[in-house]
């Protein structure tokens, strides 16, 4: 079955250093069914995430994000 890519735009409540920022990336970029995971450097609140909506959910990626601590919404929806 052929799967399609969707995006989302996740802005971040928090202001993240780079490290953080970078860590965060990573670790959404490894997680089943999410193609990237990228965040703004001129709007550093705002990650924008590629995933295969056939693998993952929109709402999973957001708890997921929601569960290591940080205060994070879906735009746009």
């Amino acid at each position: 079955m052929d799967h399609y890519r969707s995006n989302i735009l996740i802005h971040i409540g928090e202001s993240l250093d780079d490290n953080n920022i970078h860590q965060l990336e990573k670790q959404i970029s490894f997680s089943p069914g999410i193609y990237s995971a990228c965040v703004n450097e001129k709007a550093r609140h705002l990650m924008l995430i590629d995933y295969d909506p056939g693998t993952v959910r929109a709402s999973e990626i957001l708890s997921h994000i929601q569960q290591s601590g940080l205060h994070a919404e879906l735009i746009g929806l």
